[in-house]
């Protein structure tokens, strides 16, 4: 059972690795009391006059405490993260990379503007981990490029990929956690996924280029494409013989 976690950690892409491995950390960390959640969560005022940039970063590692949601967000984390990175970005790991760095910016920047909207601002002041939303994200643009899939939830009905975000909310409204927190991860997934799928089809412009520095520090393999065995390749030419 061991060695299989093991290889299942290990056959993870690196994105996907180093954020699970960061929450799981984090939030292990802030049960045991080794690290303070106040030492983590987003604080603008702290931020701004006290110079403690970490907290734009490390509100997204923590999950809260240990119990059945946290391993509701770690799964749907380690599958549609997963999910995300190898199929639609797969060979991009950095263009993966600037997909969450705009989710996290996206979401990071809704907050802080919406505390300052009255009426609304009181919602807003209590959101100061970011993490779930984040997440929530993940699955947004997961289910847009993979709209047709069938899914089932908790073996009660059955549904296309599409409306996943919708029944998550749904279910997150029903166990009484708070709607804002979903809702966030969706208008930053539907933000990303208006910018790269669909304003370039319109225009012919991508707004969202992975900048040079970014690609610079992620080494992607390329991507092999296996031969099919049933179909014949035209023989080498003459002078590749000859020189065989």
């Amino acid at each position: 059972m061991a060695q299989a976690v093991e290889e299942w950690y290990k056959q993870m892409p690196i994105i996907t690795r180093s954020y699970l491995t960061a929450a799981i950390v984090t939030s292990i960390g802030c049960s045991l009391e080794i690290i303070s959640p106040y030492n983590l969560y987003l604080n603008p005022m702290l931020v701004v006059k006290h110079y403690q940039f970490w907290r734009l970063v490390t509100n997204f590692f923590y999950f809260r405490k240990m119990d059945l949601d946290f391993l509701f967000h770690m799964f749907f984390l380690g599958r549609y993260c997963k999910l995300l990175e190898e199929n639609s970005f797969r060979g991009r790991t950095a263009d993966f990379f600037c997909m969450l760095l705009f989710g996290a910016t996206v979401l990071t920047g809704v907050v802080l503007i919406g505390g300052m909207i009255p009426y609304v601002s009181e919602s807003f002041a209590k959101i100061v981990f970011l993490s779930n939303s984040l997440t929530f994200m993940m699955v947004y643009v997961w289910s847009k490029r993979n709209p047709f899939i069938h899914m089932s939830f908790l073996g009660l009905f059955t549904f296309t990929a599409a409306y996943l975000p919708w029944v998550l909310l749904g279910f997150s409204v029903i166990v009484g956690a708070s709607a804002w927190v979903d809702l966030l991860g969706m208008i930053a997934g539907h933000a990303y996924y208006f910018l790269e799928d669909v304003y370039p089809q319109m225009t012919g412009r991508r707004p969202l280029r992975t900048p040079s520095f970014i690609k610079a520090l992620f080494a992607d393999e390329p991507v092999v494409v296996a031969r099919p065995g049933n179909v014949r390749f035209a023989p080498p030419p003459v002078e590749v013989q000859q020189q065989n």
